[in-house]
């Protein structure tokens, strides 16, 4: 097997400044962690892999002192501790940087970067020409082009982040957790990202790189250990693996990821038309069709007007002219309330906030769209019809938990993402959009979010995929639409649609 490691070479075996040995963690009665081990040494990115579910998190929140272990080790620096609480860890130089960074919006960038530090030295003041004099130091020497006095709420994601690894750096970090790191970043900003990450390493510092795009993984980490059900699974050099190998020691399963599409008739209907549709200061005379059956990509760079152009057919943010055609009957769309009346359906690009209720339950969220679908002549809900939607969309789409009366908030990403897919279907929508529908999930549920799709497509449905996922686009997309400042910069069709002719348009 061969990889292409662009970002430094491996370190020789210096002694690990963390290791855990024998981990094991119950939930009642479900084991989380079984005799986990785990080694990581300066100046190298150790890459944890594995699906939703697997134990990455629970193994994390040891490690930072989120959690205690039932058993098993952690040793800092040759000293065994049976387990580390919050505090301990951050003196002892283990900082997470987690996927919403745990930064304060109304406060600057400085300020920001300076307070976990302040609090662990315990000081009783506030001095913000001293707070912004060691920011502005972590900032030089990272050579990071970062505003010190801007409102950390007002930045991009990227230097959102940057903010958080300066913060941990200050606090004198010799262990780094990036949980998803790359997951809402721009080709450039993880190249820019995969740069700093040199740097840490450069420096001696220790980072645990944990994601779900592979290819990132055999970019950046020396050293690879995949966890399934709880347990290491396999763990080595990264030049022992490639990317069908993670994937199948991950979900034990050979998972193909070549372009395979529904079957599209020539004669098929246009199920969704889109004429000049503009939104001043987003998009501009937007123009394109989706046929029954179809699945069409929409791609670009953040910020392009790709997000705006979805919101605006499902009517969030509506456009203010423009025709849209659904099976050829001009739709106003001035509401949420008309895209669901004309048979769109949307799956946002943050699940969390967007597409779910996080404290009701799986049943609750699969039919909150679908009341009205599901009443009686009478107009009364027919609890039987419910039921049966309820169950059989919770068995189509695998959802994994006890039950469909568990809370939508204990959830993994992955299973999160098939109660906002189920709870559109239950519609039974003309058109799906879908928004990033397999970010931060891992490869296996990803590949059967590409599946459902796909059979949906073939029932006649008329799918959306927006994404900057290039892999993802060609694995399921007759057509995929590059946008560029809010336009449509270009289309691809059949034999053009690869990884490279999307990166290519993409960078026009």
């Amino acid at each position: 097997m061969t990889t292409n490691v662009e970002f430094g070479a491996s370190v020789d075996a210096a002694p690990p400044v963390l290791s855990v040995h024998g981990l094991a963690k119950r939930f009642g009665g479900v084991v989380a962690l079984r005799d986990v081990s785990l080694e990581l040494r300066p100046g190298e990115v150790h890459c944890l892999a594995g699906e939703n579910g697997s134990g990455k998190s629970t193994l994390i929140k040891i490690i930072s002192g989120a959690e205690f272990p039932d058993g098993g080790q952690i040793v800092v620096d040759g000293e065994s501790r049976e387990r580390m609480d919050t505090t301990s860890a951050i003196e002892t130089g283990i900082q997470v940087i987690y996927q919403d960074f745990s930064l304060f919006p109304n406060l600057t960038v400085a300020e920001n970067i300076v307070l976990t530090s302040a609090v662990a030295q315990r000081h009783k003041f506030h001095n913000a020409r001293r707070a912004r004099a060691q920011a502005k130091e972590i900032v030089e020497e990272l050579q990071l082009d970062l505003d010190l006095d801007a409102d950390v709420g007002n930045l991009s994601v990227a230097n959102r982040q940057l903010t958080a690894i300066c913060r941990a750096m200050i606090s004198r970090a010799r262990v780094i957790i990036m949980d998803e790191p790359t997951t809402a970043l721009t080709h450039a900003e993880v190249t820019n990202l995969f740069v700093l990450v040199d740097k840490l390493r450069d420096r001696g510092v220790a980072l645990l790189f944990v994601s779900h795009k592979l290819n990132e993984v055999l970019r950046i980490s020396q050293r690879v250990t995949i966890m399934r059900s709880g347990a290491v699974v396999t763990a080595g050099p990264v030049e022992d693996f490639d990317i069908k190998s993670i994937t199948k020691f991950m979900t034990g399963l050979d998972i193909d990821d070549v372009r395979t599409l529904p079957e599209l008739s020539p004669e098929a209907e246009v199920r969704l038309e889109v004429v000049g549709l503009t939104l001043p200061g987003a998009f501009w005379d937007v123009n394109f069709q989706v046929r029954k059956g179809e699945i069409l990509g929409i791609t670009g760079l953040l910020g392009s007007g790709r997000t705006e152009i979805a919101e605006s057919l499902f009517g969030i943010v509506p456009a203010e002219r423009g025709t849209v055609r659904v099976d050829g009957e001009s739709v106003a769309i001035g509401s949420i309330r008309d895209a669901v009346s004309a048979g769109i359906g949307y799956v946002p690009e943050d699940r969390l906030t967007q597409g779910l209720f996080l404290e009701k339950s799986i049943a609750d969220n699969i039919v909150a769209s679908s009341l009205s679908e599901h009443r009686t002549k009478w107009r009364v809900l027919d609890r039987r019809r419910i039921r049966a939607t309820i169950d059989e969309l919770f068995q189509k789409l695998h959802i994994q938990a006890p039950n469909a009366k568990a809370a939508v908030r204990t959830l993994s990403g992955g299973n999160a993402q098939r109660v906002v897919l189920a709870k559109w279907l239950a519609t039974n929508p003309k058109i799906l959009i879908l928004n990033g529908p397999t970010v931060g999930v891992d490869v296996g549920s990803k590949a059967q979010i590409l599946d459902l799709l796909r059979e949906q497509a073939r029932r006649g449905m008329a799918v959306i995929v927006i994404s900057d996922d290039e892999p993802e686009l060609v694995a399921c997309c007759h057509r995929v639409l590059v946008v560029t400042k809010g336009r449509v910069s270009g289309e691809l069709a059949g034999d053009d649609v690869s990884v490279e002719t999307i990166q290519q348009s993409m960078a026009v």
